[in-house]
């Protein structure tokens, strides 16, 4: 019998996806058609079916052998709900894993255990993330998978490497399979996170030799998917190092060191997510620098012309002056006098400002 805690168990919807539909999504309008699969651990190692009906669940049940129930498409979760009545699943337990998109979870109760995450991916643009939410409830003897969008087999390597081996009790245990399970979903963050690196690292070399302000907005929507990145992982550190308190029955000493270590992976992600953060944050003060060294040079330059057209301005202006007695008016050669020695000053101004490297332009890259 189930004791949660109050609350604990309410559906707690996200007010946006955490990133954009994938493409399968698209296709059939927002809901990838379900389709269930179950695969059976029996004596002679793991046997892969297909569920057509709630009476095929039942004869499955009546095996009573270990069963991973792999659900993919949650466009009828009404159907899906009567399906699984059946394997004795409290109905209180479907909505979290139903309803999408879901706040990231971990909850614990008596005779079961609840998670929810979101597989994030990358689309051609490594800029534009994507999303599908999974959902996993680990019960005594069973094992069920939501996954709300899937192109090809549910969980391909894991199922592979399960039907290839024989049939050791180890490998059958579904509290193993759980954190398998949830470790290849947080594992696909880390190409993620590597990607957005590299990429931020050639947008800072950029933003330093060349700023534009289309590299900003390319930062700002990394910094962003950091940001949805951070979010996912944030509530699973407490929730996990919650679990792992607790001890929960229906993990076995391999599965609580493999949650363990799972505490550990995600607090490495969260610090990567904390350092791409402050890396797009580095960005952003090159970008500043770089815009506001090429200003600089700019008023340089023309601080440098006025400084040089100054003194010919004023010897310009006394020699255009009218006055009656003027000796300078009657020179034969004056007009020529005048203008060499305003070549002289100006030469000799030139050669002073290059001698204190005024003419040297700190915006050229090195």
């Amino acid at each position: 019998m189930l004791r949660p805690t109050p609350g604990a168990l309410t559906s707690r919807r996200l007010e946006e996806r955490p990133a954009s539909l994938p493409t399968e999504l698209y296709v059939h309008g927002g809901h990838q058609p379900s389709r269930l699969s179950a695969m059976v651990f029996g004596p002679n190692g793991a046997e892969l079916c297909t569920v057509a009906t709630a009476r095929d669940l039942q004869r499955l049940k009546a095996l009573g052998a270990p069963i991973w129930l792999r659900v993919v498409g949650l466009s009828h979760p009404d159907q899906i709900s009567t399906q699984l009545e059946g394997l004795g699943i409290p109905p209180l337990l479907l909505p979290p894993l139903l309803e999408v998109p879901q706040r990231p979870r971990v909850d614990s109760l008596d005779h079961a255990l609840l998670v929810v995450l979101h597989r994030l991916a990358t689309a051609r643009d490594p800029a534009h993330l994507i999303s599908s939410q999974v959902g996993l409830l680990l019960m005594p003897n069973l094992l069920v998978s939501f996954e709300e969008a899937n192109k090809g087999d549910s969980f391909a390597e894991i199922t592979a490497w399960l039907r290839s081996n024989a049939s050791a009790v180890d490998q059958r245990d579904l509290d193993d399979i759980l954190h398998y399970l949830i470790d290849d979903v947080l594992d696909g963050l880390f190409p993620i996170l590597e990607q957005m690196a590299n990429r931020l690292d050639e947008l800072e070399e950029a933003a330093l030799r060349r700023a534009k302000p289309r590299l900003l907005t390319m930062a700002f929507q990394h910094r962003s998917n950091v940001r949805r990145i951070r979010h996912q992982i944030w509530p699973l550190r407490h929730q996990i190092r919650k679990l792992l308190r607790q001890r929960q029955q229906l993990l076995g000493p391999e599965a609580l060191a493999g949650f363990t270590d799972m505490a550990e992976q995600v607090e490495l992600l969260f610090e990567n997510c904390e350092l791409l953060r402050h890396q797009c944050d580095g960005i952003s003060q090159a970008y500043a620098a770089t815009v506001s060294n090429r200003m600089n040079q700019v008023m340089k330059t023309l601080t440098i012309i006025t400084s040089i057209f100054a003194p010919l301005t004023v010897i310009g202006g006394i020699y255009g002056m009218n006055f009656e007695h003027m000796p300078e008016l009657h020179w034969r050669h004056g007009y020529a006098y005048a203008l060499l020695l305003m070549a002289l000053v100006a030469t000799l101004q030139v050669w002073l400002l290059q001698r204190r490297g005024w003419f040297q332009d700190w915006t050229t890259p090195r």
